[in-house]
């Protein structure tokens, strides 16, 4: 027996040290993309330096915090990217299953007279088979460390979806702000003109004005109330946006809305880091196209083992015991083996062909790796060229819309003594109120370029986070 069980173990090292001699079966897991030594845009001056994941909170606005939490809670994107993380963990041990023996047990147990004349005979039975495949070339071992990698992947997605509706959710609540300022705007614009009608229309009935005076202003009062209109349409469009977003019911988001509104929003400034390749090391979204190409390429090496020698042990261990006439007799059995060796010869091109698939997706997720660097440096570079740009003008559009204002009102003093014409009025108003739109609008460019930031510096992911387990339900 001693003999039997040394050829087994002496057939299993030779196929070990043969399996030493194989090369590697698997392409680079890491690759690099060319990203240069620091930003073409100039960086905000105004950032300060904080944790990026707390920066609604920074805001000051409970709100806005309100809202984004419970659009994340109520996103199906995100609910979609939990349960991934549940499937990546259902994969990761599916793999590592395979590194590990598979250990069964059976019991059973009968009674019943088995041969005329002799007394019922109580028979138990029980026993261990164990079953391994031993792994030669180590595609077993580099697909476990895919699966781990696919978790942390799935993970950054989930930290990727969260950060993306937090994104959007902000964007709608600037832009709702910004609505309803101009809504104001629209609306006292339209007071004016509906009053400068009925003076005009009282102008014209005592001949003192022509009643081409008085058509003017109705036609003027009539476009500036169509504005307003159009105005509150976006508004509410707006504010239903974010009832679907978030789930709030509207009568509860509208009079919250009314609160928080009372004021002028902004967002508040945030630091970026002079050196591009520390800032895409923090989005998630970067971070998961990393663990594709690992996965990729534990894909290519498991390809490619299918094409050399397998080998796989078996064994089991067995007890019976049968009771008789008062009569115990137990017996014992243990097998090791077969070792059984599966070389493979011909497939008609099957194995081939399935590493040449691999290894084309193990380029394609190369490339996509490489194009989202590239697409994150741009976004990086877009939202700190928009928020210069907003900051340059900032200045001038505070000075037209203050001149603008101050026009209109010497205009309307000069018509109300009957030195300027309803034209000259209406010229200065139509200035003033399009100056101060433009001021408003450049306040809504200027959060959502900030917003943008945020979201292409990675919204405060850490790539340590993607080993964290995340909890099912949180948000």
């Amino acid at each position: 027996m001693k003999m039997r069980l040394s050829r087994y173990l002496g057939v299993a090292a030779l196929l070990a040290l043969a399996a030493c001699s194989t090369p590697n079966l698997l392409p680079p897991s890491k690759v690099s993309a060319p990203i240069a030594d620091s930003w073409q845009a100039p960086l905000p001056h105004q950032g300060a330096l904080g944790a990026l994941s707390q920066w609604w909170q920074q805001q000051g606005d409970p709100f806005l915090v309100e809202l984004i939490e419970a659009a994340q809670a109520a996103s199906p994107t995100v609910a979609n990217a939990l349960s991934r993380i549940e499937d990546a963990h259902a994969k990761q041990a599916t793999a590592y299953a395979a590194l590990v023996p598979n250990l069964s047990a059976q019991a059973s147990a009968t009674r019943g007279v088995t041969q005329p004349q002799v007394p019922a005979a109580t028979t138990l039975q029980g026993g261990l088979q164990a079953s391994w495949e031993l792994d030669l070339v180590g595609a077993n071992r580099a697909v476990n460390n895919a699966a781990a990698a696919q978790v942390e992947g799935s993970r950054a997605q989930w930290h990727d979806a969260r950060v993306s509706v937090a994104a959007e959710v902000a964007n709608l609540y600037y832009a709702q702000a910004s609505c309803l300022q101009l809504l104001e705007i629209a609306r006292l614009d339209t007071l004016s003109q509906r009053e400068t009608a009925r003076l005009a229309d009282i102008n014209s009935k005592a001949g003192f004005t022509g009643t081409s005076v008085a058509a003017l202003a109705h036609a003027s009062a009539a476009d500036s109330n169509n504005r307003m209109l159009q105005q509150s349409t976006q508004c509410d469009i707006h504010t239903k946006s974010l009832v679907a977003l978030t789930g709030i019911p509207e009568p509860e988001l509208r009079k919250k809305q009314a609160v928080a509104f009372a004021q002028p929003v902004k967002a508040l400034p945030l630091a970026v880091t002079s050196v591009p390749a520390q800032t895409i090391a923090q989005r998630p979204d970067i971070f998961a196209a990393e663990r594709d190409v690992v996965v990729a390429a534990a894909v290519v090496g498991r390809s490619k083992a299918q094409r050399y020698p397998s080998l796989s042990l078996n064994g089991s261990i067995g007890a019976l015991r049968v009771s008789s006439g008062g009569v115990d007799q137990n017996e014992s059995t243990w097998s090791f083996g077969p070792l059984s060796v599966s070389l493979p010869l011909y497939d008609g091109g099957q194995r081939v062909a399935a590493v040449k698939s691999s290894e084309a997706a193990y380029q394609a997720s190369i490339f996509s790796y490489q194009a989202k660097v590239r697409q994150a440096v741009r976004e990086v570079e877009e939202a700190l060229i928009t928020l210069q740009s907003t900051e340059a003008r900032e200045s001038d559009a505070q000075s037209s819309a203050q001149g603008y204002a101050t026009s209109r009102d010497a205009t309307q003093a000069r018509y109300d003594r009957g030195l300027a014409s309803l034209i000259e009025v209406e010229d200065a108003r139509r200035l003033a109120l399009s100056a101060r739109s433009a001021q408003v609008n450049l306040q809504l460019q200027r959060n959502q370029a900030w917003v943008a930031l945020y979201r292409a510096s990675g919204g405060g992911f850490e790539p340590a986070q993607a080993s964290e387990p995340v909890l099912a339900g949180a948000h």
